[in-house]
């Protein structure tokens, strides 16, 4: 009989084998971007997708492994190539080659992301920030004792102080395409409209993901079309070897939408943790209990909480349309607990009907887009 030593070391020997497999697939993945590219395929193709994933589920029942735990993993790796296959993408595509461009605040998270997604894309990256540069960038200083020569600025700065670089830049009248990269353009009205009135190759760019967001792919990036068509156009071929959504909208379009799709989901969450924390007796024991739907909320919640209180305090306090998502979550809360204490099933029902009816409308309408 195997010893638990031989056991464990057998499992060893799989693992890397695992390891290994995973690597041959990424560099496949690699090649068949390749392949695509020369052959004009779109990189991703979900028709494909569901055949791995069936036949992946298939053959996890037939050798007596769990489905789910399949279908799981064939996700993960197919996530996997896709990113592998879109940066590919993003390298090969990249029209920056002899072009240079300026990130004001890049060391920062998403002005990071902005400038490592530049420098793959063949760029001379620049970066003014008083926390320093990142590996494969240069370091300029203060931007405002630069010539402002550069093809694009993007303006990654904190959203209280964006507005005034932003009008800076409009005394400057840099030649380059600007942008900037703010959650909320109320804030940014005035400079963005300076740089328009100096005759600047102005735009905003909203990216709807994360700094450590790798895969693209069904994420958004909203276009605020100031009325400049080429500034719009060079910032949104800036993505076009990606797979994101691309959506232009007015500034006003924008800041009213995202108070809800930011605004009204901070807030919930907010008020949902703040509930937890001031429910007294029961906090310390509803640690101990859990449920599917708790759980995720709990999930949700708890990324929201290591937020910056003070951006998601300006994303409420700042918007121009930020009360009427917040209004709209009051009322909400109070035909619940209206409907609850009159003892009112019916009305209770209806309110989830509607509510079921609009995410199922969502879901039909994201399913059309795929």
């Amino acid at each position: 009989m195997a010893t638990l030593d031989d056991l464990r070391k057998h499992l060893d020997d799989i693992d890397r084998q695992l390891i290994e497999l995973i690597a041959d697939r990424q560099r496949t993945s690699r090649e068949i971007a390749r392949v695509k590219r020369a052959t004009g395929y779109a990189t991703r193709d979900y028709g494909r997708e569901r055949e791995v994933i069936l036949g992946a589920r298939a053959e996890a029942e037939a050798k007596g492994v769990s489905p789910k735990i399949a279908e799981d993993l064939m996700r993960m790796l197919i996530r996997s190539s896709l990113t592998t296959q879109e940066q590919a993408s993003v390298v090969a595509g990249g029209s920056g080659s002899g072009r240079r461009a300026l990130v004001i605040g890049g060391a920062g998270k998403l002005g990071g992301w902005f400038a490592d997604f530049l420098v793959s894309q063949g760029f001379t990256v620049e970066v003014s920030d008083p926390a320093g540069t990142r590996p494969g960038t240069l370091d300029i200083g203060d931007w405002r004792d630069n010539e402002l020569t550069q093809d694009f600025i993007v303006v990654a700065t904190p959203l209280g102080v964006t507005d005034a670089v932003l009008r800076e830049l409009a005394m400057r009248r840099p030649a380059g395409v600007i942008f900037d990269v703010g959650s909320l353009k109320s804030p940014l009205r005035a400079g963005l409209m300076a740089l328009k009135s100096h005759g600047c190759r102005v735009t905003s760019v909203h990216p709807m993901f994360g700094p450590d967001t790798e895969l693209l792919s069904g994420r958004h990036v909203i276009f605020v079309d100031l009325g400049h068509a080429e500034a719009l156009e060079r910032a949104r071929e800036l993505f076009a070897p990606t797979m994101v959504e691309q959506v232009t909208m007015t500034l006003d379009e924008h800041d009213r939408l995202i108070a809800y799709v930011l605004g009204l989901s901070h807030a919930l969450n907010i008020a949902f943790f703040t509930a937890l924390a001031d429910s007294g007796e029961a906090a310390p024991r509803l640690a101990k209990l859990s449920s599917t739907t708790f759980d995720a909320q709990l999930d949700v919640a708890t990324r929201v909480a290591q937020e910056s209180p003070q951006l998601y305090y300006e994303i409420q306090a700042l918007n121009d349309y930020g009360a009427e998502s917040l209004e709209a979550l009051a009322k909400a809360v109070e035909s619940i607990r209206r409907a609850v204490l009159a003892q009112d099933p019916e009305t209770f029902s209806q309110l989830m009907g509607r509510g079921r009816e609009y995410l199922e409308d969502r879901r039909n309408l994201t399913a059309k887009r795929a």
